[in-house]
């Protein structure tokens, strides 16, 4: 019989993999994305006090969806009675109320298209400040505590989490529909979508905390999202771009651990084991993205770069000379610290370490990087290419006492260990 801790466990699990869907739902329900979260948290309240002593149920995706479908009834209604105690009860309020009520009773069945890419294009809305859009739709669509957004975003978590709940504010106030919109709107709010879809394709590709080095279910749900994408826009190079960066990446998951969760680095992995079939479909989406005229937006790049790891058969067949121009482009089109820190990798393959690293130092004082990771480990590998193996272990150690993530900070305590051998 499973312990209190192990079922707590495996709920926090099942709702972080349900919770995306069960809120795209509810809004679609509800049309209050606010509200959908509200019913969404009372649904896992109940199954905290219910499963430990019933089990995990064989569909928990659809008990979570019954559950706060119900709690949604119930809670409607209440607001209806109550607001019928007063005088001036507007008519429009008591019918959007009805119309909530007849909704959470009908099928739950989704209509025609998606309910989570609905609710990314209802959560990317001009009606909020772009880092509000990109943080809302992480939290309520990657199924991700405010904490790991705000390590997206490189942020305090105080500050995310008021981003967060003035977003939610700012869609109910404005009444925005929960759909797809059309023509040049959409247009417009294709580059905020795709910044969404990304961030929750990497928090899956690199867990930010955790136990767990990669996350498939976000990286698969980021996929999906990238895909039907490309369906609704099929003449938009960088929903492409996108798509080929995502599918080249993915095709390494099966290499980028071994037996024991623990990560392994791109030079390291075993380049057999990349999924043929995901990089063929990568490079496909990429000739997409060129056919269209263009492969100078940031995800074509990022998919340029990727692909030129996917065609080497070897680390060192790689063509880092290339690696280092298309990061010079990104940087000139994205100028970014974290590509910044990208393209010092890329100059210490292509010419040295040293090159690299005098890179790398320039981004020692940039306040975005102060408790970035990668930062100490950048430079804590270029240091040991160039010997100097005191220094490179004090970095792999600061790195270490940085990572979010268990399977890192252990990889890289080894990494520091072995620098004393």
């Amino acid at each position: 019989m499973e312990s209190a801790a192990e079922t707590r466990r495996a709920i926090d699990a099942v709702f972080r993999i349900e919770s995306p869907r069960l809120i795209a739902g509810l809004t679609r329900m509800v049309r209050d994305v606010g509200l959908a979260e509200e019913l969404a948290q009372d649904a896992l309240v109940t199954a905290l006090s219910q499963w430990p002593e019933s089990g995990v149920p064989r569909n928990p995706g659809a008990w979570l969806m019954t559950t706060a479908k119900r709690r949604g009834i119930d809670l409607i209604r209440r607001r209806k009675m109550a607001d019928r105690k007063h005088v001036a009860v507007e008519y429009e309020m008591e019918m959007d109320q009805e119309a909530a009520v007849e909704a959470l009773e009908s099928s739950i069945d989704a209509p025609d298209g998606d309910d989570m890419l609905n609710l990314m294009f209802t959560a990317c809305h001009p009606v909020l400040p772009t880092e509000a859009r990109l943080a809302l739709t992480l939290r309520l669509l990657g199924g991700l505590t405010t904490e790991e957004v705000a390590r997206a975003f490189l942020v305090p978590e105080p500050t995310m989490a008021q981003r967060i709940v003035r977003a939610k504010r700012a869609l109910a106030e404005a009444k925005v529909g929960f759909e797809v919109p059309r023509g040049d709107e959409r247009t417009a709010r294709i580059a905020s979508v795709l910044d969404v879809i990304y961030l929750i394709f990497n928090e899956g590709y690199s867990a930010t905390s955790g136990s767990d080095w990669i996350r498939p279910q976000l990286c698969e749900d980021a996929l999906r999202l990238g895909r039907m994408l490309a369906e609704l826009a099929p003449n938009e190079p960088e929903v492409h771009g996108l798509v080929a960066l995502m599918e080249i990446q993915q095709s390494r998951a099966k290499a980028r651990i071994d037996r024991n969760g623990e990560p392994i680095l791109l030079n390291d992995q075993d380049r057999s084991r990349w999924d043929q079939m995901l990089i063929r479909r990568g490079l496909a989406a990429l000739e997409r993205a060129a056919a269209l005229g263009r492969l100078a937006g940031p995800y074509a790049l990022q998919a340029s770069i990727a692909a030129c790891h996917a065609r080497a058969r070897t680390a060192a067949d790689t063509d880092w000379g290339t690696i280092a121009a298309l990061y010079g482009a990104l940087v000139a089109i994205m100028p970014s610290p974290v590509v910044e820190l990208n393209r010092a990798v890329a100059i210490g393959m292509a010419q040295g370490p040293e090159a690299g690293l005098a890179l790398a130092d320039g981004l020692m004082d940039v306040p975005a990087l102060k408790n970035y990771h990668l930062l100490p480990t950048v430079r804590a590998n270029l240091l040991r290419q160039l010997g100097r193996m005191d220094e490179a272990r004090a970095e792999f150690e600061r790195a270490a006492g940085m990572a979010r993530s268990d399977r890192e900070r252990t990889v890289l305590l080894k990494e520091a260990q072995s620098c004393m051998n």
